[in-house]
């Protein structure tokens, strides 16, 4: 029985040790889909432009910028899986808003360069909206910066530190080590983090309108989450509640996303 307890506790240790060693590889799939762009804009028939944007640090980044009917500029920072060529339908539907859309492969992304880090998804948020502001001469004030899932941390992070028109939070978790613990009850999760991702932290710091995007039915990350950032958030705050998967809320309940986000816009 003891020579049992011990195969176990030692199997039980040796699997801690790998989850540690490999979160990085659990948290970040860019190449799921493949990291080759399977389709432009142009194939969707919205006119784009190819950017690539050098970060403080020194990695090249590569981004498309789609120009809308209005000033208005939607910076858009995706999930942790696939990359920009992933997200035409989005596009299509921000732009279908009146808005313009810049959107950005993270570091080792897509056709972006560099490896994949915590910090550095920061430093590319912050090169984007430098290429908006400095480069491109977009106001802040005609910027909104959108994050969906990890990227609603990106976005979070960002728009605390700067002066955003508005800020949308789509299927946002309340940090890594939160919704780790949930994912993983049998795993001492907290304790194995090495990211943070910290969206309720950060949004406390936001000093713009923001707005909660969540589905009742999100499988991945449990409505409470959206809830709780919610309640991190300083007014003047709102929550567009969905119904529909963790990937597809968006598109299946495309009317009732459509609707909420064109009031948030108006209110700006």
């Amino acid at each position: 029985m003891l020579k049992l307890v011990l195969t176990l506790l030692a199997s039980y240790a040796l699997l801690v040790g790998i989850v540690y060693l490999l979160q990085a590889r659990m948290l970040y799939l860019p190449n799921v889909g493949g990291r080759a762009l399977t389709m432009t804009p142009g194939d969707a028939g919205m006119a784009f432009e190819d950017v690539r944007i050098t970060t403080a640090d020194g990695v090249t980044l590569h981004g498309w910028f789609i120009e809308g009917q209005r000033a208005r500029v939607l910076l858009f920072f995706h999930g942790n899986a696939g990359n920009i060529s992933h997200r035409l339908a989005s596009i299509g539907q921000f732009l279908g808003l009146g808005l313009s859309v810049m959107i950005i492969d993270y570091r080792g992304y897509g056709q972006s360069e560099g490896k994949t880090t915590e910090a550095g998804t920061y430093r590319d948020a912050e090169a984007a909206w430098r290429y908006l502001t400095q480069e491109r001469g977009v106001r802040p004030q005609d910027i909104v910066v959108f994050g969906r899932s990890v990227g609603a941390s990106v976005a979070a992070r960002l728009a605390s530190g700067q002066d955003p028109a508005g800020l949308i939070l789509e299927s946002s978790f309340t940090s890594v080590p939160d919704i780790a613990a949930e994912l993983y009850p049998w795993l001492p999760a907290r304790w194995l983090s090495r990211f943070s991702y910290a969206t309720r932290d950060y949004v406390q710091n936001v000093r713009c309108p923001v707005l909660v995007v969540h589905s009742r039915d999100d499988e991945i990350i449990p409505f409470h989450h959206g809830e709780a950032v919610l309640a991190a958030a300083p007014e003047p705050r709102s929550l567009l509640v969905l119904r529909g998967t963790h990937n597809d809320a968006f598109i299946r309940d495309e009317r009732t996303y459509l609707e909420g986000l064109r009031e948030f816009l108006a209110g700006l």
